[in-house]
């Protein structure tokens, strides 16, 4: 059924009310710990019709249709929304869903039976595409925007009667939670949620890959890879660019401040000495001025002609600057990947189409696959993919961790790091991607992991995403995604782009004894809760055998590790721990003594998706109990048991934000 056409959200007008974002300071704030805590009671929430006479999506001159940035610091989201304007394909797939009219209007072919404004049919919702997690969802609001008087409080077309920039803003701050949930971000995660590609962030500082982080220093200033403009010249009319400045926090409005901005075009030209000349147009929703918007001296140096018809090229908040105070004036670039109207991604390092795409999804779980970066010798255990090349051609592949804490009841919550650390990435890991070419899928992986990966990214890195690009002769691939440190937990995307055909698969096992054990159940009947209560012998019960190890020393025992993980959503988590039990010679897990003492125990219980222990056992029967610790709590959950195997220490050395030292 149409959201717009719910009885249960229609006001008295008969418009679609979103209940789930409601008007109030709930969607407006997550928190106040930014300036838009000072709007506290003070909007309004208003309909378009209620701001203009004729309200429209897009007005009749598109350059009209360009962002104005509000009260809120995400510019960030504002350079993507300049890239869907540019892309009217992309546009349509975002706005697929939206309610707009059946016919071709300035360009933006929208489904038919879509009412709007002075529609008979209007209803008061929008809908958007958004991508997220690997697929596109559907983000419904209505169409009530904060409003300060009759002026709205946040970003706006350029033209008052047009409302496209105000409603997509309004659906991605729904997906976050909340208007200040987008105050300050990365361009790139935006582009990416609104085309569904890739997108990477560069240093257009020299040195890049050589400065390492300080301590103390934030790891945003570490330089990445250093962008050569030249590199993106056979894809410049179809990427998006946009540039940066992080010099200081916050969402200001001028160089000296953190702001993203746009390039719209680039070009060469030649100067009237005869020297090429290579200039930029940026787009500032602040309405910042460069020194070639002024300056009659850089304008001199052109041909007359071509300097007026530059100059008239500018809209409202452009400037032009050439390529020398381009990069002495902005520290990052973001890129986003070329898509074509068929949907495949484009290199920008060859302008190939890439027509193959798959994708899987993958968890890094504290004491089973969350094994640390290359420095640690739990490496090893983390999650493993196959790419399997059959022909040469180039290849993509990102990883993309998935941000903790999202939706409308969830807010963002401090993340702490191990050993105590706490940084201002607290919703990513650092994370990276290794790859490994092998002859054959049996191989030994202790032998391949001390030799240098054939490919891999440049280094663990506080990035929703990180791509490795690569040619890649036919064959099998091994990838491995990691984090820098070992048992930080997060679920993540594997996806790969490629030019010829290739598959992507989960191993299934990994590349050494199996695991003891791997249980899936459930407690309904068998709910018994803690020790503490009398019905503790109803939980299930999982036996555990721990036969000797030829490489084990008897008395030494053997080093297990067991995990308890509910299968529940983080705001509905029940306390949950587990008890070893000896299973006595003879004797079977379900008629166990109810005196008998645990010989290893996981407690306290914890409100927790995971609690693990690591212990040494003799050899011999086990049987293993979890429980919650209110009796009568049904739910699923997973057992695993890990048994430590002992491998080489991984010969290689590597520093946060920096890329690794191959030792061996």
């Amino acid at each position: 059924m149409d959201p717009g056409r719910r009885a249960d959200a229609g006001g008295r007008d008969g418009l679609y009310r979103d209940p789930d974002f409601p008007p109030d300071d709930r969607s407006l704030l997550c928190g106040g710990s930014t300036p838009l805590a000072g709007l506290r009671g003070h909007t309004t929430w208003r309909r378009p019709q209620e701001m203009c006479e004729c309200p429209v999506l897009f007005p009749d001159n598109i350059s009209e249709g360009h962002a104005t940035q509000g009260l809120l610091g995400d510019c960030w989201f504002l350079c993507a929304c300049t890239f869907l304007l540019k892309n009217k394909h992309l546009m349509n797939k975002v706005e697929s869903a939206m309610c707009v009219w059946g016919y071709a209007y300035k360009g933006f072919v929208c489904p038919p039976e879509q009412p709007c404004w002075g529609d008979g049919m209007y209803r008061g919702s929008f809908q958007f595409l958004i991508w997220q997690k690997g697929r596109w969802t559907t983000v419904t609001i209505d169409d009530r925007l904060p409003c300060i008087g009759l002026t709205l409080c946040f970003s706006r077309c350029h033209s008052p009667t047009a409302f496209w920039v105000a409603l997509l803003e309004k659906a991605y701050a729904k997906l976050h939670g909340s208007y200040e949930s987008l105050w300050a971000g990365q361009v790139s995660e935006a582009l990416v949620d609104l085309t569904g590609g890739l997108a990477e962030r560069w240093s257009l500082a020299k040195g890049g890959a050589e400065e390492t982080e300080g301590p103390g220093q934030d790891s945003d200033h570490v330089q990445r890879r250093r962008l050569d403009l030249s590199l993106l010249h056979p894809v410049r009319d179809h990427c998006a660019l946009s540039c940066s400045t992080h010099s200081s926090p916050g969402g200001g409005g001028d160089l000296g401040q953190y702001h993203a901005m746009s390039v719209t075009e680039w070009l060469d030209v030649e100067t009237v000495s005869g020297a090429r000349l290579r200039l930029l147009r940026i787009r500032n929703p602040w309405g910042r001025r460069g020194t070639w918007m002024t300056g009659e001296a850089c304008w001199s140096s052109v041909d007359p002609v071509l300097s007026g018809e530059l100059q008239g090229r500018l809209g409202a908040g452009e400037f032009w600057v050439d390529e020398a105070e381009f990069i002495s004036q902005f520290d990052d670039v973001t890129v986003g990947y070329p898509i074509t109207e068929d949907g495949h991604l484009k290199s920008i390092f060859t302008g190939n189409v890439l027509k193959h795409r798959h994708q899987l999804v993958g968890r890094w779980t504290k004491g089973l696959t969350a094994g640390g970066c290359r420095n640690c010798t739990s490496y090893s255990s983390n999650p493993k993919f196959w790419l399997k090349v059959s022909e040469k051609g180039e290849v993509l592949v990102s990883l993309h961790q998935q941000r903790t804490c999202r939706g409308n009841t969830e807010r963002y919550t401090q993340t702490p790091l191990e050993g105590g650390q706490n940084t201002k990435h607290q919703h990513y890991q650092a994370i990276a991607l290794h790859m490994w070419k092998v002859e054959k899928k049996r191989f030994d992986l202790a032998r391949l992991l001390n030799k240098a990966p054939s490919e891999s990214t440049h280094c663990h890195a506080y990035e929703r995403e990180v791509v490795l690009h690569a040619h890649l002769e036919p064959g099998h691939y091994l990838l491995i995604p990691s984090t820098f440190l070992a048992g930080a937990q997060s679920s993540f995307l594997i996806r790969a782009f490629s030019s010829s055909p290739v598959s992507l698969s989960t191993m299934k096992s990994p590349a050494g004894p199996p695991l003891p054990l791997v249980a899936d159940s459930e407690w309904e009947s068998s709910a018994g809760g803690s020790r503490n209560s009398p019905s503790h012998w109803k939980n299930p019960r999982f036996l555990l055998s721990l036969g000797g190890d030829s490489n084990a020393v008897p008395s030494l025992g053997i080093n297990a590790r067991i995990s308890l993980r509910q299968n529940r959503p983080d705001t509905d988590l029940y306390a949950i721990g587990f008890h070893v039990y000896k299973v006595p010679e003879g004797a079977s897990v379900m008629t166990l003594p109810r005196d008998e003492e645990p010989v290893a125990s996981c407690v306290p219980h914890c409100y927790t998706q995971d609690v693990s222990l690591a212990c040494c056992l003799p050899a011999g029967s086990y049987a293993i109990m979890p429980s919650t610790y209110q009796p009568d709590c049904a739910g699923s959950f997973t057992l695993s048991v890990a048994r430590r195997i002992h491998r080489k220490v991984v010969k290689s050395q590597e520093l946060l934000g920096e890329a690794i030292q191959e030792v061996s």
